[in-house]
C-alpha cells in the first residue's frame, strides 16, 4: 500500500509561499507617519487652524478700540464779496481701557460774521483735557469689553481646534487599522489558499493511485474553491480599506495615493496597562470640557457688560484753554480759562437692559448644565475605554492560547492524514478552525488598536501639540500625488 504524502509537503508549499512574499522588499508606512501626515496636510486639520488666525484677527480689531483719533475741521464762508468766516479746528482723542479718554485740539477762527462764541485770538486757542464717565462705563465698557472677550477667543478657538483635531485623528486612525486588519488577513488567507492547494494536489494523486475516491477529490476542490473565494472577499476589503485610508492624505492642498508596494506597519501585540482609576481632575483639561469653560467665561465677559447698561449714563468734560498771542506762539494757560460740561441720560424702565440680563444669566446656566452633562459623559467614556481595553485584552490572551491548542490538533490530523486514519474532511475542519483562531486574534489587535485611538481622543493624549511644524524632511517618500488628467505626477 502507499503512503499518503506525508505533512512535510504541506509545510513546504506554506514555507514557499512565505519565501515568496519575503523577496520583495516592502515599504512601511507607520501610523505615527500618517498621522503626522493628517495633522499637517488634511484639509480639515488646516482649516482648524483658521480659528487662531480668526481669533488673532478679533485681538487686533479689539485693540483697535485703543487707537488714538484725530480729526480735523476746515469751514469758511464768502459771499457777496465779503468774507463771512473761517473756522478751523483739529482734535486728538486718545481712548484708555476704562471709562477716560484724554483729548487735546487747536481751534483757529476769523471773519466779519464770527459767531462771538467761536471767537479766539489771532494766533488760536489750545485746549487739552479729559472726558470720564463716572457712572455707566467707567470700568466696564465696550472698550475693555472687546479686549477680554479677545482674549478669552483665543483659547475657545485653540480648544475647539484641538477638538476638530481629535476627531479627525481618531478617524484617521480607525481608517489605518482597518487597513492593517485587512492586510494581515491577507497573509494569512494567502497561506490558507497555499495549504488548500496542496490538500487537493496530495488527493489528487492519491485519487490516481485508486487510494481515494472522486468524493474525496470534490471535497477537497471545494475546500480550495472556499479559500480562494473567502481570499478575493478580503482583497476587495482591503483594496476599500486602502482607498478609504488614502482620503486622509494630502500635501498643499492635492489629495495623495500610495506607492505599490507600501505596505503598513504591523498591528501592535502588546497592550499598555492602564489604570483603571479615573477621577474628574484627570479630564479637566480635555480640550472638550475646556471649551465649556471658555465658553462660560466669555458668556460672563458679556453680561459684565450688560450688567453695566443697567446704569444710567454720565460723562463729564474737562478742557482746560491755553491761549497765544502775537508775541509768542507758546501757549499761556490761566485759571480761570476753561470748558466743561455733562452729558447724562437714563431710560425710565430699563426694560431692554434688564431683559438683555435675564437671558444672559439663562445662557450661563444653560452653559453650566452642558458642561456638567459633557463632564460625566466623558469620564464615562474614559471608563468605558479602559474596562473595553482589559476586556480585549483578556480575549486575545484567551485567542492566542486558541491559536496554539488549534495549531497542534491541525498537526495531529495531519499525522494521521499520512497514516490514512483521518479524511480530507476532518482535515480541512481542522484547518478551518486554526485560520479562524488566527483571522480573530487578527480583529482583536485591531480592536484593540482602535480603542487606544479612542482612549486617547477622550482623555485628551492624541494629539502633540508641538507637532504643528512640518517636518525637516518635508513630504514622505512613501507616498506620491494622485496622477493628474495629462497622466503625470
Amino acid at each position: 500500500m502507499t503512503r499518503p504524502p506525508s505533512c512535510a509537503l504541506l509545510v513546504f508549499g506554506l514555507l514557499l509561499s512565505v519565501a515568496a512574499k519575503a523577496q520583495v522588499p516592502d515599504s512601511v508606512f507607520a501610523l505615527g507617519e500618517f498621522m503626522v501626515n493628517v495633522q499637517l496636510y488634511h484639509p480639515v486639520a488646516r482649516q482648524s487652524r483658521l480659528l487662531n488666525d480668526a481669533a488673532r484677527a478679533e485681538l487686533l480689531y479689539a485693540r483697535g478700540f485703543l487707537d488714538p483719533e484725530i480729526e480735523a475741521d476746515w469751514s469758511e464762508k464768502n459771499f457777496d464779496d465779503k468774507f463771512y468766516y473761517q473756522l478751523y479746528s483739529t482734535k486728538l482723542k486718545v481712548p484708555t481701557a476704562y471709562g477716560v479718554s484724554f483729548v487735546g485740539g487747536y481751534e483757529n477762527t476769523d471773519g466779519i460774521f464770527l459767531n462771538p462764541e467761536n471767537t479766539t485770538d489771532p494766533m488760536g486757542l489750545w485746549n487739552v483735557g479729559v472726558e470720564v464717565d463716572l457712572l455707566q462705563g467707567l470700568l466696564v465698557n465696550e472698550r475693555r469689553t472687546a479686549l477680554d472677550r479677545a482674549r478669552v477667543v483665543q483659547e475657545l478657538n485653540e480648544n475647539e481646534r484641538l477638538v476638530i483635531l481629535n476627531d479627525l485623528l481618531s478617524e484617521a486612525g480607525s481608517a489605518y487599522v482597518d487597513w492593517q486588519q485587512f492586510y494581515e488577513y491577507s497573509d494569512v488567507l494567502d497561506s490558507n489558499v497555499v495549504l488548500a492547494e496542496t490538500y487537493f494536489a496530495s488527493t489528487v494523486t492519491s485519487f490516481v493511485n485508486g487510494e481515494y475516491t472522486a468524493m474525496d477529490t470534490l471535497e477537497a476542490f471545494i475546500a480550495l474553491q472556499d479559500a480562494l473565494t473567502t481570499r478575493q472577499k478580503n482583497d476587495a476589503e482591503f483594496v476599500k480599506a486602502r482607498q478609504k485610508m488614502e482620503n486622509y492624505l494630502w500635501f498643499d492642498g492635492t489629495p495623495l495615493e500610495l506607492q505599490e508596494g507600501i505596505v503598513p506597519e504591523p498591528l501592535d501585540t502588546v497592550v499598555p496597562e492602564i489604570d483603571v482609576n479615573v477621577d474628574l481632575p484627570l479630564i479637566q483639561n480635555t480640550p472638550v470640557l475646556q471649551y465649556y469653560v471658555n465658553m462660560q467665561e466669555l458668556l460672563e465677559v458679556e453680561q459684565r457688560l450688560k450688567r453695566e447698561k443697567l446704569k444710567p449714563k454720565l460723562k463729564v468734560k474737562y478742557n482746560p484753554l491755553l491761549a497765544t498771542s502775537q508775541e509768542s506762539v507758546r501757549p499761556n494757560y490761566l485759571l480761570g480759562n476753561y470748558k466743561w460740561g455733562f452729558d447724562f441720560s437714563m431710560p425710565l424702565l430699563f426694560r431692554q437692559a434688564r431683559a438683555d440680563v435675564q437671558l444672559g444669566e439663562i445662557k450661563l446656566q444653560e452653559n453650566a448644565l452642558k458642561f456638567q452633562t459633557k463632564q460625566i459623559e466623558l469620564l464615562n467614556k474614559v471608563q468605558a475605554s479602559i474596562i473595553q481595553l482589559g476586556i480585549l485584552r483578556d480575549q486575545l490572551a484567551l485567542t492566542e492560547d486558541n491559536v496554539i491548542r488549534y495549531d497542534l490538533l491541525l498537526e495531529g490530523e495531519n499525522i494521521k492524514f499520512v497514516y490514512g486514519e483521518s479524511s480530507v474532511f476532518l482535515l480541512n475542519k481542522r484547518q478551518e478552525k486554526y485560520i479562524q483562531s488566527l483571522l480573530k486574534v487578527i480583529e482583536l489587535r485591531a480592536k484593540i488598536t482602535k480603542e487606544l485611538i479612542n482612549y486617547r481622543n477622550v482623555s485628551n493624549t492624541q494629539i502633540d501639540v508641538e507637532a504643528d511644524m512640518q517636518p525637516a524632511g518635508g513630504l514622505t517618500p512613501t507616498i506620491q500625488n494622485i496622477p493628474g488628467p495629462g497622466g503625470g505626477q
